[in-house]
């Protein structure tokens, strides 16, 4: 058998999404495309008995013990290691990550397909992509209730996505470069809350829901066409437009909605949240010559950390 070293870890990127959450769920579409600065990594070393452990984490598993089967981490190791057909490799797994938790980043799909390359390497076995995308949509159904199904297939093919639920992969062509900025409101709220809210106006509100969720759908199609042809109005347009129907859907937060305004105001083209909502992240569009400005002012409205990400031409086949 054969491991990684500790110069070599298995790792995998953060995602943003920047049209088409919550409405995704219901058969809609999304864009969403990684962001390879952010990253989770897993080193492994030798070890005589099953551990894992990072900055905030540190557990030793006995695999008979059958509470470890509720656990996120084990089912990760243990549904990787089935799909691949070998019991756990026996292993100290390190996670290492730069991406916040619980902030519409994809934290929790990215630990996910980490790990389950670090199992893989341990095994001394391939994991065929499609394989391990199964893992981890079943390790976020799981533990996130009703997933879409986003997460799990940009950070693992690592390319930008237009996603509906159910139907093959289509890979985003986009036309000329698109800059963004990235900014975390401090406040973390599960995904699984927000989602399920949304089910709940399902049922309490049923006509205006679908129109919002609808609407979006068309939203995304037309940002789907705008970044086709380079048109960075239309982006913009359309994730002013996306805003104000997840403010609709009750998935913001007055700190989102500020860091919005803020962003806008600076000279943004287009912002909005993104990810589950309530707290978290928000994306603007910007001018490159704005970027500077747009994260000043966003942290100096409360914005506990910005960055800059970029979409461009290329992504979708770059490997």
């Amino acid at each position: 058998m054969s491991s990684l070293s500790e110069s070599t870890p298995a790792s995998a990127p953060g995602k943003v999404i920047l049209l088409g959450e919550h409405a995704v769920v219901y058969g809609q579409p999304a864009i969403a495309f990684p962001v390879s600065t952010l990253r989770t990594r897993v080193t492994i070393r030798d070890a005589a008995q099953l551990r894992v452990t990072s900055a905030i984490w540190d557990r030793t598993y006995q695999i008979a013990d059958a509470a470890m089967h509720a656990d996120p981490v084990y089912s990760v190791l243990s549904l990787t290691a089935e799909a691949l057909g070998v019991p756990i490799p026996i292993r100290h797994y390190n996670i290492e990550s730069d991406i916040p938790a619980a902030s519409g980043l994809g934290s929790g799909a990215a630990l996910s397909a980490a790990l389950g390359r670090a199992v893989a390497a341990a095994a001394g076995l391939n994991l065929d992509p499609a394989v391990l995308n199964s893992v981890v949509f079943e390790v976020e159904r799981l533990y996130h209730g009703t997933p879409s199904g986003i997460d799990n297939t940009v950070v693992v093919y690592e390319k930008p996505v237009y996603f509906v639920r159910g139907h093959p992969i289509q890979l985003l062509h986009v036309q000329a470069e698109y800059t963004f900025v990235v900014a975390d409101t401090g406040i973390r709220a599960p995904t699984r809350e927000s989602v399920a809210d949304v089910r709940a106006l399902m049922v309490t509100q049923p006509a205006a829901t679908t129109r919002a969720v609808s609407a979006i759908g068309d939203l995304v199609a037309r940002t789907r066409d705008a970044l086709a042809v380079g048109d960075v109005t239309a982006v913009g347009r359309c994730m002013n437009l996306n805003h104000t129907l997840l403010q609709q859907l009750t998935v913001s937060s007055p700190e989102l909605d500020r860091l919005v305004q803020v962003a806008t105001d600076a000279g943004a083209l287009g912002a909005k949240l993104s990810g589950g909502g309530r707290g978290g992240n928000m994306i603007a569009l910007v001018n490159p010559e704005t970027t500077s400005t747009i994260e000043m002012a966003l942290r100096a409205a409360g914005a506990v950390h910005t960055f800059v990400t970029v979409l461009r031409a290329g992504m979708e086949t770059a490997t």
